[in-house]
């Protein structure tokens, strides 16, 4: 089954990507956990995003758009970045969410996919 975990990270965690003091920490990491990934045969996909303010957000209200720069909600911590991976069960996603750098920092989401049919 597959799950995609969503990683949340505070704006200081964002902060960490460029900082030349964490960076090396932060990028390593992440590809530690994307390596161990792969070499365990269940990682589907994934991708760090940019931070919140490069978003935008897009409402369709009465068949008219509305669009607005940044994130839909102001709130401590911003979808930072996911990966989909392909496990049993759930225990199994979990156990690798627990893995994730971003599981001891912001926190993390697990959601299992919809299957249609």
């Amino acid at each position: 089954m597959k799950y995609t975990i969503l990683i949340y990270e505070t704006p200081s965690e964002f902060a960490a990507r460029t900082d030349p003091a964490a960076q090396a920490g932060y990028w390593g990491a992440y590809t530690a956990y994307g390596k161990a990934l792969a070499d365990a045969g269940v990682m589907v996909g994934g991708a760090g995003l940019l931070p919140p303010h490069a978003g935008t957000t897009l409402r369709v209200r009465d068949g008219r758009r509305h669009v607005q720069d940044g994130p839909f909600a102001d709130t401590k911590e911003q979808l930072g970045g996911y990966y989909v991976i392909d496990v049993p069960d759930l225990d199994k996603a979990l156990e690798w969410a627990a893995r994730c750098p971003g599981a001891a920092a912001g926190g993390v989401e697990v959601r299992p996919h919809l299957t249609m049919g």
